[in-house]
């Protein structure tokens, strides 16, 4: 896997859009069907060519570009605070995972069980997200600091939104360790502020 500025900014993207699905599901209790199919895919791509083949293309993290651009601006109203703290959030979870090679070996273990299911149904089947969401669940939410998420309590008391945030979580932490083998590293994003947006920008543009 390439380490160069333009692969953390398409990996960073999408830990970005997988917050952000995550934080409209728990509000809305419904996702963007596009952006949710893009976060679910990426959790099954573990042996990718490139890293834009993670989400399969740039044009698929588009959300997440335009929303990464608003949470580095310089103006505090721009920035989306819930959704930063989610992406804080996992970022500290994958540090916790990368502690466990035990824990990593049950996840893809799990990854690769569930992707029967997926290329038999769809990324984003009901039975697909339950068991991504049942993943998650018997892995990653044993470790702490847990994620709080927030939302309508109507929403977040049914059965499919429940998982499908945890679903969302889970691709946001593949998003983060696909970031993090790219180079990535949270005094990166403080340091290099300006350059990330240049190359959002080039992206976006399709260049």
């Amino acid at each position: 896997m390439s380490s160069t500025l333009r692969d953390r900014t398409l990996a960073l993207a999408g830990i970005a859009q997988a917050a952000a699905l995550v934080k409209q599901v728990a509000r809305t209790g419904a996702a963007d069907e596009a952006a949710f199919a893009t976060s679910l895919y990426s959790i099954f791509q573990t042996q990718p060519d490139a890293t834009a083949a993670v989400y399969a293309g740039v044009d698929r993290l588009a959300p997440g570009l335009r929303l990464l651009a608003k949470q580095l601006g310089t103006e505090n109203q721009a920035r989306d605070i819930e959704i930063a703290k989610y992406m804080i959030g996992v970022m500290t979870l994958e540090r916790q995972l990368a502690k466990r090679p035990q824990v990593l070996t049950e996840i893809a273990a799990g990854i690769e069980r569930i992707r029967r299911q997926a290329e038999h149904y769809s990324f984003t089947h009901p039975i697909v997200v339950s068991a991504i969401a049942a993943l998650y669940a018997e892995t990653i939410s044993v470790l702490t600091p847990r994620i709080i998420v927030q939302g309508e309590q109507g929403h977040l008391s049914k059965k499919e939104v429940a998982e499908q945030v945890r679903a969302l979580l889970l691709a946001a932490i593949r998003s983060t360790v696909l970031w993090r083998q790219c180079g990535g590293s949270r005094l990166q994003i403080l340091l290099s502020r300006g350059k990330i947006h240049q190359m959002i920008e080039q992206l976006l543009r399709g260049q």
